[in-house]
């Protein structure tokens, strides 16, 4: 199977005995393409970029340098489930880059959502582009393009995300390899199953590129990404107690920047809301909202308010989209 198409007549991967042909058919092809080459990674940690390492560890091993960057923006515990997956568990070549005070001096007093979109993208590939510089002897480029991607760029949606939009004198280097180009995103979650990836790794929700970024709508204060991180943390860990987690399409915490009046030990506060939203879909044109029982919703205002510094109010999002859109920026 070419790298470049997906057959019409290609089954559906739903099973772990597809997903393991796959792997060895596509294993057998990036060895083929890349040689005794190096290949490098940009590793989110998200699922596309995940089973992408995964793949290409077991193919070429060393030869597959991944980056990650931890740009403050990501959701709490995520860099270092990257780190132990991948570095510890995988003993991959991995290089991590902190870059947090880069990115947040950067969106310091920037309150517009489209600038801030612009902002952490482009210095996301200024900080991937400043590593591939250094490195020598790297004459390919993976990415997670999944076949949604290829489908949405034929249609004109969006861009393909070809060379990541690095520039030129970094693009021009690499060739690509995109061994999960033929997949759907469900076929991608059994292709990662198969390769031994972490469930919380493989089925994790839908994530923003711009992360965190856009779930504390304003100019970005530190310590309200914090409040923000923190929430989102109790909220994915109660989900996973009661559950929730796999059957709820997406829910996550949101913290605006005003603040109101309230009450606690005794004493006035004036702090920031939380809001929680939690949605299902199919196809994300449409989203309904999930209706949580009495009784977890008041445990997780009681868990939010105790253990997260800053906040005095928890909000419910009942809002369906139309008219709502699932993010807030």
């Amino acid at each position: 199977m070419s790298l470049m198409d997906r057959p019409d007549n290609m089954e559906r991967i739903t099973t772990p005995e597809l997903a393991q042909v796959f792997i060895d058919e596509q294993i057998a092809l990036a060895r083929e393409q890349i040689g005794d080459k190096k290949v490098l990674l940009a590793l989110s940690g998200g699922v596309d970029s995940s089973v992408v390492a995964a793949l290409l560890i077991k193919a070429v091993g060393k030869q597959l340098v991944c980056v990650h960057v931890n740009h403050g923006l990501l959701r709490k515990g995520e860099p270092e489930q990257v780190i132990e997956v991948f570095k510890n568990q995988m003993d991959a070549n991995l290089i991590y880059v902190d870059a947090v005070d880069r990115f947040l001096d950067l969106l310091a007093g920037v309150s517009d959502p489209e600038e801030k979109r612009h902002i952490i993208g482009e210095e996301f590939i200024n900080v991937f582009a400043d590593e591939a510089r250094k490195l020598e002897g790297v004459d390919f480029l993976a990415q997670g393009t999944i076949w949604p991607d290829i489908l949405e760029s034929r249609d004109g949606i969006k861009a393909h995300h070809n060379a990541g939009g690095l520039p030129d004198d970094i693009a021009e280097r690499f060739e690509l390899v995109e061994p999960v180009r033929p997949l759907f995103k469900d076929e991608v979650r059994v292709v990662g199953k198969q390769l031994g990836l972490p469930d919380d790794m493989v089925y994790r929700q839908p994530f923003p590129g711009p992360g965190l970024g856009v779930r504390c709508p304003g100019a970005i204060t530190r310590d309200r990404l914090e409040a923000v991180r923190e929430s989102d943390a109790i909220l994915r860990e109660e989900f996973a107690k009661n559950g929730l987690e796999g059957k709820v399409w997406q829910y996550f915490t949101v913290v605006p920047d005003f603040k109101s009046t309230g009450i606690k030990d005794g004493k006035r506060t004036f702090d920031w809301p939380c809001i929680i939203r939690a949605i299902n879909t199919t196809d994300v044109v449409e989203v309904t909202v999930e209706h949580l029982p009495d009784e977890l919703i008041d445990h997780l205002v009681k868990r939010i308010i105790a253990e997260v510094p800053g906040i005095n109010r928890v909000l419910y999002d009942f809002t369906p989209k139309p008219p709502a859109t699932v993010e807030y920026e």
